[in-house]
């Protein structure tokens, strides 16, 4: 058995267009004159709702405001993201052996919302959001500590940089998947165990 964390914005929920549409009706609510592009998250060393905000020109002061708004804005959409093709698939197939885990810099609600519209709100045994304090590599850590009691392997699926580099930190394996919000050239950066293209080669991984 083994433990599977998956980031959620960019690995399973496709949120990219949100994250530019919110972000640019938080950056209009704080009267920042900034337009929101894709580069504005493709280029981030650590992809978090905060550093999306600096890199909108978001002034410090701000930012808290700015993830606040974003954050709101995706609890009141009214139906949830998509889930990349072929994900519910892989979880469910993983499940049966593995456990599952989320960690994230959305908020679990939202993540929660997501599962449960999906249909895979029985599949993950937890979710460590926005609202769970510490560090990304720490929730990595707090989720092997619940769940791995006899070493097994962990591995960590994200989409960004700094998902590799978390996993580093926490002494993971980490799965960078070229689906998501950040290109290849930035995730081979943090030099990942593997790098997958398609979610069925998750499940080869991980056997």
């Amino acid at each position: 058995m083994a433990l599977i964390i998956f980031d959620y914005d960019g690995v399973l929920a496709d949120t990219l267009d949100d994250l530019i549409r919110f972000g640019q009706e938080a950056c209009n609510q704080l009267d920042v004159k900034h337009v929101v592009t894709k580069d504005d998250l493709t280029n981030l060393e650590v992809m978090s709702f905060a550093t999306f905000g600096r890199a909108c020109e978001v002034p410090e002061h701000l930012v808290n405001e700015f993830v606040k708004i974003s954050l709101k804005l995706f609890a009141e959409k009214e139906s949830p993201p998509a889930i990349f093709d072929g994900l519910s698939e892989v979880i469910g197939h993983l499940s049966t052996n593995h456990k599952i885990a989320i960690v994230t810099t959305n908020s679990s609600q939202n993540v929660h919302t997501f599962l449960t519209q999906h249909g895979l709100g029985s599949l993950v045994h937890a979710v460590y959001g926005v609202d769970t304090p510490g560090s990304k590599a720490q929730k990595i850590s707090m989720a092997r500590e619940r769940f791995v009691e006899n070493g097994e392997t962990v591995f960590m699926i994200g989409d960004a940089l700094s998902d590799v580099r978390a996993a580093k930190e926490a002494g993971v394996l980490s799965i960078a998947v070229t689906w998501g919000h950040q290109s290849l050239e930035t995730l081979l950066r943090g030099e990942p165990d593997y790098v997958v293209e398609s979610p069925q080669q998750i499940i080869k991984i991980v056997k």
